[in-house]
Formats: C-alpha cells, sequence, structure tokens
C-alpha cells in the first residue's frame, strides 16, 4: 500500500461522484473574475477574467507529446509535436485559458529510492520495447510508452516558442507547483499524484485524461477531493494524516509493513474490489478515530503504539509535509515579505562572499540574461529561423502568420515566452510579463523552501581541498553573479537543468535510455557522452583558471614543487550492472586544450572576443573545433547541432556509425517532407529495427548533451537554432536508413535530387574533416537455416521472404541417384549419365543468394559478407564433402546420347565472391554478373565468358545440372 492507492480509489467507480467528465472551454466560459491571493502582502497584477491553469508536465509527458503516437520509439516525431503543440495553443487562447507548465527541476536526495523505482520501470519498458521490436520488427504498442530521448528539453524550446509559460522547480517539486497555484490564484492544476489530492488544490483536473477534439472541445477529467472525504467521512486534516500513514517518500511502505498487518490492510481482492479500494477504507476507519493534527504531539503518542520512535519522527514530518501544501497550511509555511532592510542585509552578505575573479570586475550582470542575447542577435535568430521552417506545412484547420507564431499571439513575434526576443528582464524590472495583462512571472514563488533565493552552500564560500590518493581534489567557488543568474535561469526554463544541480551539488542524475543491455553493438550511450560531459565540468568549474593559478603559485614557490595539480570531482548516478544506481560514480573534470575564460566572461562578457570563445569552447566539448564547420555553405546554422552530435560521434575511438547510416542522418535532415506532419503521419514504415531504434535515442542523447554544452558556455548558438525538429525526424530517419541500406548510391536515397545530394556530400565532409574515418563494419549475413521464416533478421538487416523449395508430396519427382548409372531397354543400354555430386550444392548456394539477406543495397554487402563462402555451406544430402574428383570409376565410352560436358561450372580456386555474385539475363542466358561487368584486362564483356571460363577443366562426369551459359550455338 502507498499514497497512490489514495489516486487509485479517486479514479475507482465505487466512488460516486469523484471523477467528473468536464470541457476546460466550458469552464473557462464561466469564469467571471480571477480568484483572489491568499497572502494580500503580495503584490499580484491583474489578470482578467481568464481560466489559469497550472500543469505538472511530469504527469502528461505523453498528452503534450500528441498522444501514443505508434512510431515514439523511432527517436521521436518533433514536427508532430509541434503541430499538436500549436493547435493546442490554439485551441486555450481561443477558449480564454492560461497554462502555466512546470517541469521538476529538482535533484531531491529524499526521494531518491522513487527516482531509481522510477527508473527500474522504464527500464523494464525499454527491454520489452526492443524485444518487440526484434521479433516483430514493427513499432511498439502504446502501453509500453517511455519518454523519447530529449523529450523535455524538446517541450520546453516548443512552448517557450509558442508563447506559453514554462517554469522548473528547484528545491520540492510538489510543494512548489501548490504553492505557485495558491500564490498566484491559478484555478486549478492539471496533474495525475496523489499527493495533489492530499493539498486539496482549488480544482484538480487529470492531465491523462486531456483530450483536444476534432470538434475543438479540450476535455478531461475533474477530481472531486471534496466527495473523497465526505465518501471517507475525513476532514482535510485527516486527509493529511492518512496519507501519511500510506506510505510515501519519508515514511516508506516497508516501514509501516508492520502496521498495516496490525490494522488489517491486506493485498487480498475481496467482493471483487481492488485492494486499493479496500485498504483506503479500512485506514480511514483508523485514522477518524485518531486525535486531530492540530494536536500534533496527541497524535504522535497515539501512533507510539503502533511504530517505535524513529518512524514515529518520520511520521510527524510526513503529516507537516501534506499541511504545507493545504489551503490552510500554505498561509503558515509562506514566509513574509522581504522587508526593504532584510535586502540590503542580504545584499551585504552577497558582498562578503564575492570573490570574483581579476579581469571580471568590469563586467556588469543584470538578471538572468546572457551577453550573447542582444536584441540584434535574437532578430537574426529569428529571420533564420523562418528561413529554415520556410517548408513548414500544418494542418488545414491550423495556420501561421509569417513571424512563425500563432496568429491569436501577439502582433510582435519577437516575444517569446513573453519576453522581448527570448532575453530576460534585468533584475529591477518587472517580471511580470508585458503590460496586456496575458502573462504571469515565470519565477518560482519563494514560499517554497527559498526557490527565489539563490541556493547557498559552504562549498560556495571558501575553497577547499583534500589530497586522496595522490589526487588533489579541489571543491571549487562558484561566483555568487553566476549562481544568481543560473537560478533564475533555471527557474524559467531557459537553462538545461543539470547545469544548477552541477553547480550547486556537485552531482548529477543520468536517467535510462532506449537502448539494449543484453546485445551491445557499440558502448552505453552514457559512457560515450562521458568525456564531453567532463569537459562541460571544466568549463563550469574554471577547472583551466584554477591549473593557472596553480602553476603560478608554483613559479613563486607558494606551494612545494611536487604539489598535485588540483582536479574537480562530479558524483554521476548512472546505471550499470555493477552498479544499478547504488552508490554515484565520481567522474574527474577535464579541461580544454586551450585557454578557457572564466564562466563569468563567458556567460557576461560582451566583447566580439569573447562572442568568439563562447562558440570555440562549444565547438572544443564536442570535438568539433574545425574550420568548415561555421562555414555556413556546408552546415547551415540550424543544422549546427546535428554536424556536432555526428561528428562527436564519428571521433570515438570505437567506430559505432555505419556508412549508409551516417547518409541516414543526414538525407533526412535536408528532406523536404521533414516538416511536413501530413506526410509524416501518412508514411508507413516497412520495417523497424532495434539497431535504428538505438542509433536514434544515441542521436538524440547527442543532442541533448550539446544543449547542455551550449548553456554551459553562455548560448553562443541561439537556442531557436538548437530545435530538433529542424533536423530530425525519427520516424522519416527510419524510412531514410530503410532506403539507404538497399540503395545502390547516395542519388537514390535523396530520390534523385541531385541538389539534396550536393547539401549532404559538403555537410559530410564538414563533419568527418581532419578525422580518421572509422565505420563499423556490417554482420555476418545469417545462414540458411539459421531462422524461422518470417522472422526478422538480427542486428537490425531488414526483413526479406524466405523462399521455400517444397514441392507437395505428390509431385515430388524420384529422386536420382547421385553416383551415375545406365538406362537399359530391352538389354539394349540407351542413356548412361555420370556422378551428379555437384548439383545440389549450387542449387543449395543459389537459393542462399536469392533468399538470403545479402541484398544489393550499399549497407548490405560488407567486409563480413566475404566470409559468406561456399565452404561455410553444407554439401550433398547430409555429408560434409570437399569438392574434387569422384571417388568412383566413371563412365568414358564415347555415347552419341552423351551430353556436353558443362564447362561453366565454377572452378575450385575461385573466389567466394564470383561464387554469389548477381545473375544477369544476356543473349548467352542468365550469367554473373561480375563476369560480364570485369574481366581480367578491365574490358567490358557482355558475352557471358570469363577466362576460368575457357581454360580447359577436367572431365567430372555428366551431370544434369542447369547449365547457366550454353557454350555451343
Amino acid at each position: 500500500m502507498g499514497v497512490h492507492d489514495l489516486q487509485v480509489y479517486l479514479e475507482s467507480p465505487s466512488l460516486e461522484g469523484g471523477a467528473v467528465s468536464v470541457d476546460l472551454l466550458k469552464i473557462a466560459r464561466n469564469v467571471t473574475q480571477r480568484q483572489q491571493p491568499h497572502n494580500a502582502n503580495r503584490k499580484i497584477r491583474p489578470i482578467g477574467n481568464k481560466l489559469k491553469l497550472i500543469v505538472d508536465a511530469e504527469n502528461c509527458l505523453d498528452r503534450l507529446y500528441g498522444g501514443y503516437f505508434s512510431d515514439w520509439a523511432c527517436g521521436g516525431q518533433w514536427n508532430r509535436m509541434i503541430q499538436f503543440q500549436s493547435l493546442l495553443t490554439r485551441a486555450i487562447e481561443r477558449g480564454n485559458i492560461e497554462l502555466a507548465v512546470v517541469f521538476n527541476g529538482t535533484i531531491e536526495s529524499c526521494r531518491m529510492n522513487e527516482w531509481v523505482a522510477e527508473q527500474a520501470n522504464i527500464r523494464q519498458k525499454v527491454g520489452m520495447v526492443l524485444k518487440h521490436i526484434n521479433t516483430k520488427a514493427t513499432p511498439p504498442p502504446k502501453i509500453w510508452w517511455t519518454p523519447p530521448t530529449c523529450l523535455r528539453s524538446a517541450l520546453r524550446m516548443a512552448l517557450r516558442h509558442l508563447g506559453v509559460s514554462v517554469m522548473c522547480t528547484m528545491d520540492d517539486h510538489h510543494q512548489e507547483v501548490i504553492a505557485y497555484c495558491r500564490e498566484y490564484g491559478f484555478h486549478g492544476l492539471l496533474a495525475d499524484d496523489a499527493e495533489y489530492a492530499a493539498f486539496d488544490p482549488p480544482r484538480y483536473f487529470s492531465s491523462e485524461n486531456l483530450k483536444l477534439t476534432y470538434k475543438g472541445s479540450l476535455e478531461t477529467k475533474e477530481f472531486m477531493v471534496n466527495e473523497l472525504t465526505k465518501s471517507l467521512q475525513l476532514t482535510q486534516e485527516q486527509l493529511c494524516v492518512m496519507a501519511a500513514l500510506m506510505g510515501n517518500f519519508l515514511l516508506t511502505e516497508s516501514d509501516l509493513q508492520d502496521f498495516h498487518k496490525k490494522i488489517g490492510i491486506t493485498n487480498i481482492i475481496r467482493e471483487n474490489k481492488s485492494p486499493a479500494e479496500t485498504n483506503v477504507k479500512i485506514l480511514a476507519d483508523f485514522v477518524r478515530l485518531l486525535p486531530t493534527p492540530s494536536n500534533m504531539d496527541n497524535l504522535v503518542s497515539v501512533i507510539l503504539e503502533y511504530i517505535d520512535e524513529k518512524r514515529a519522527s518520520k511520521f510527524r514530518q510526513s503529516v507537516q509535509y501534506y499541511l504545507n501544501g493545504t489551503a490552510s497550511g500554505f498561509l503558515k509555511y509562506c514566509p513574509p515579505p522581504v522587508t526593504p532592510k532584510d535586502k540590503k542585509n542580504s545584499v551585504q552578505n552577497n558582498n562578503e562572499i564575492s570573490n570574483s575573479k581579476e579581469g571580471d570586475a568590469d563586467l556588469e550582470v543584470s538578471g538572468a540574461g546572457f551577453a550573447s542575447e542582444t536584441t540584434e542577435q535574437e532578430e537574426e535568430t529569428l529571420h533564420n529561423y523562418k528561413l529554415a521552417t520556410v517548408n513548414l506545412v500544418m494542418s488545414s484547420d491550423y495556420t501561421l502568420d509569417q513571424n512563425g507564431a500563432s496568429s491569436n499571439s501577439h502582433n510582435d513575434a519577437s516575444h517569446f515566452n513573453g519576453l522581448l526576443n527570448g532575453s530576460i528582464p534585468s533584475a529591477n524590472q518587472n517580471l511580470a510579463g508585458t503590460s496586456s495583462g496575458t502573462r504571469v512571472n515565470l519565477l518560482v514563488s519563494s514560499s517554497s523552501s527559498n526557490t527565489s533565493s539563490v541556493p547557498s552552500s559552504p562549498k560556495h564560500s571558501a575553497q577547499n581541498s583534500r589530497i586522496v590518493g595522490g589526487v588533489n581534489l579541489v571543491t571549487p567557488i562558484v561566483s555568487p553573479d553566476v549562481l544568481r543568474t543560473a537560478s533564475l535561469r533555471h527557474q524559467k526554463g531557459l537553462m538545461a537543468s543539470m547545469i544548477l544541480h552541477v553547480l550547486s551539488t556537485q552531482e548529477v542524475r543520468l536517467p535510462c535510455l532506449m537502448e539494449d543491455e543484453g546485445n551491445r553493438e557499440f558502448p552505453p550511450i552514457h559512457d560515450i557522452y562521458q568525456s564531453l560531459r567532463q569537459r562541460v565540468y571544466a568549463v563550469l568549474f574554471n577547472l583551466h583558471h584554477l591549473r593557472y593559478v596553480h602553476a603560478k603559485k608554483k613559479e613563486s614557490g607558494e606551494i612545494p614543487e611536487n604539489a598535485p595539480q588540483p582536479d574537480i570531482v562530479v558524483k554521476e548516478w548512472i546505471y550499470s550492472r555493477s552498479n544499478p544506481y547504488q552508490y554515484p560514480e565520481e567522474v574527474k573534470a577535464e579541461p580544454l586544450p586551450w585557454a578557457v575564460p572564466t564562466l563569468q566572461r563567458l556567460w557576461f562578457g560582451p566583447a566580439l572576443d569573447d562572442k568568439r570563445r563562447r562558440m570555440r569552447a562549444l565547438l572544443s566539448c564536442l570535438n568539433s573545433d574545425t574550420p568548415l564547420i561555421l562555414n555556413t555553405g556546408y552546415v547551415p546554422q540550424h543544422m549546427l547541432i546535428m554536424a556536432c552530435v555526428l561528428r562527436y560521434i564519428m571521433s570515438q575511438d570505437k567506430a559505432i556509425m555505419r556508412r549508409h547510416e551516417l547518409d541516414a542522418f543526414l538525407c533526412q535532415a535536408f528532406n523536404v517532407d521533414l516538416m511536413n506532419p501530413q506526410y509524416l503521419q501518412e508514411l508507413t514504415l516497412s520495417v523497424v529495427t532495434s539497431r535504428g531504434v538505438q542509433l536514434a535515442a544515441l542521436f538524440m542523447q547527442g543532442v541533448e548533451m550539446a544543449l547542455l554544452a551550449n548553456d554551459a558556455c553562455g548560448a553562443p548558438l541561439p537556442w531557436l537554432m538548437c530545435c530538433p525538429w529542424l533536423y530530425f525526424d525519427g520516424k522519416l530517419f527510419h524510412h531514410t536508413l530503410n532506403r539507404s541500406a538497399h540503395s545502390k548510391n547516395i542519388l537514390e536515397v535523396c530520390e534523385n535530387h541531385i541538389e539534396r545530394v550536393v547539401k549532404v556530400e559538403r555537410m559530410r565532409k564538414a563533419i568527418l574533416e581532419g578525422l580518421d574515418v572509422k565505420f563499423a563494419k556490417m554482420p555476418l549475413a545469417p545462414f540458411p537455416g539459421m531462422m524461422r521464416q518470417g522472422l526478422p533478421p538480427p542486428q537490425g538487416l531488414p526483413t526479406m521472404p524466405l523462399p521455400s523449395n517444397r514441392i507437395p508430396a505428390g509431385m515430388r519427382p524420384r529422386p536420382i541417384s547421385s553416383r551415375g548409372g545406365q538406362l537399359q531397354v530391352a538389354g539394349v543400354v540407351v542413356g548412361s549419365w555420370g556422378a551428379n555430386y555437384g548439383y545440389q550444392q549450387n542449387m543449395r548456394q543459389q537459393t542462399a543468394l536469392v533468399g538470403g539477406y545479402q541484398g544489393r543495397g550499399r549497407g548490405m554487402m560488407g567486409p563480413g559478407a566475404s566470409n559468406f563462402s561456399q565452404q561455410n555451406l553444407p554439401r550433398g544430402r547430409g555429408q560434409q564433402r570437399k569438392p574434387g574428383p569422384p571417388t568412383f570409376q566413371v563412365n568414358k565410352r564415347n555415347n552419341t546420347n552423351k551430353k556436353r560436358n558443362n564447362t561453366n561450372k565454377p572452378n575450385k580456386n575461385q573466389t567466394s565472391q564470383e561464387q554469389h555474385s548477381v545473375t544477369v539475363k544476356t543473349e548467352s542466358g542468365d550469367i554473373p554478373a561480375d563476369e560480364i561487368i570485369i574481366n581480367n584486362d578491365g574490358t567490358v564483356n557482355t558475352g557471358g565468358k570469363s577466362e576460368d571460363c575457357l581454360k580447359s577443366s577436367e572431365h567430372k562426369g555428366q551431370g544434369d545440372a542447369p547449365n547457366l551459359v550454353n557454350t555451343s550455338h
């Protein structure tokens, strides 16, 4: 039993009136005035008569993605997501609704067990998805839906582009969401979490049942928490006690297992009711007799009869946690507004711990803006975005204006997320938004665990170092300006959440991805990008500057000559079989190979040299600091992230990608249908391969890491040029990958568009510039009989039908002896034949050619194909016998009825590749293609005879094997 059972009971049919179907657009029409804030001391701007809803994005990632697309496993259909987001945005604007979407940006150590359990569930689904793809070669069912890699970052950018308020929590996700909802007078909450039911929000809507219908309605279900308390005969405070006793992240289910047994809670199904429904009622009967939470000491003393003192303290914390989220507890939990005197003291304390580097004191820091975010730069970016999306095709019921924003959005298309040109106002400006009153303050309320304040830690006030095993581990100092800017950008959803985690805790969590742990064709994805993360850590903590100061101190004699140079370690929670999230891996930061400026200079430096260094730092993190990569004639600006990620993958020591796979990435990026959601929706994939799915996950995780590096280096590349829908679509990538594997050349992959081929070739040249290119080898072709008919081949090869040589029993000819014989009529020999020792072998080889998986495409014939030779095939009916002369005497008498010798039988010295070449029809019959294309002298021969055919061969009997070439005319 757990607190999630409360949500199950709320949605169950046994609670009449617990979940009611509603239309949000109809509710919005009935809203005449907004709710007044509970805290009168806070200045809240008037909103008008809009229905304001706050959305917990973690509970509705699938709905924001656009529903259960059948091809979500292919890597993400980002243009279809944009189309759905555009339709949703238009519907809520017409319906007088305003949304604020909140993502979980916290790293709550107290909820670590919940996060590990969530990752285990994702790993299990990923295993089932890949097993389904390996056996069926079709998209997986929606019941195994897992968020595509980089989904949260793509959603943040898409919502920001469409003008929807986006936020990220910092300390406690649930408390900050409900606090923001109450403090800023939101009418309701869209989520599916039992903890919100215990908080009793103003109105509680289901995010899982959110549907945007074709008739224009926005339907969902509303959970009636008052019906829940009425049915259980509990007050709202008692409901908090009940949630604490059900089991949560503070007081776990295992801690309460013996308590649940004492009061009769079991997992046995009774009266056709789920255990959750029965157990909730049993626990409600117990809680009804307890003292109220207002008298906490008496309540804890009663609970001590059932649990020990250690768990009783956890129980007290758990009850108080839920009380803090209620309407009455929120007012007590909310700290008083900051007075001018407190602000002065706070500024003085910040000045005391400020330790800016030399040369950075002249930098002016205002608000959360980067120096790279200027008005001119944003206008240029918007122009480039319009050029990149010139082929964007939306559905007939939704149109874009010339600036790419919806027709009902602001007239000034440079307003993104309620801010001019996507920039951040200074700290002393009004963060409430535009004067039209249609945007909310994106800052998370300060009422929740000091979320608006800069996180402080003793490690940031003084630099500590310790020698461990001969390594000088340094706890770095983070500038208050950097930390303040990172906090503001994090709260507003303008930065990768991992950056604040690294700066404040030196700890990150890496989730499970769509990769096959049992049959790896390349290293784990997180291991591939580990060196990239190490460079980002070095940039964030100014490792180059620390080592430079250390070297200067050595020269001056302040420290011994043998003192080890400083190192910085970041803890990474990453899954492996040897360490399934049991302890974090300590990863050292690795500096870039050139003098990188300090982080304050990268973020706030306004000079032209600072701009160049920002871009060089980004390219260096991605192994892409080459001349051609910044040449827009080779790599368009909106494809720079893609080119850098592919170059990073190609620069690995171990070859990961094959040639035709790299071409597939590039060809789909330049496909004119990339931004046509209607075409992509109607596109049908003939086969979905496990390798293609993992390659897409590898690429999108690279995009995620590239966005991290871009934010860490001060955003040298505008965020609008980083959007994944500009250069990738998972479904189109799989379609292109299948074409690339079967096409003769890249012109066929590009559908005979020569201008597209030129773009692909130029971009490939920029990606591979200066690299020792190593492509991964093709897998060995499977042998006939190794797989059952109809099953897909292993290692991502496309499915081809297996031919069957079976003949109905009544039509099968009588077997002919393979040792030769004579035909006598009335004692007279009228015919004779020699040994038929090579016939079955040749027929089996031809069957392997036609029905195997070698194909004619560029991606199917590789280095491993040469191993598919004659020595590996069965010979005869059951014997493994080497070819050669017969072991019995052959009848050599001249006979007028004797058939001519087959002089075109393959020579035993002939290579295996010649024996398995494709046959071509000519005037002389079907002959191998290699024999008509290339001779020893280099000339073209269309006669169908090679030099080996003209040589005299040893007589090997008169077999009835079919002649490939008729040597007589």
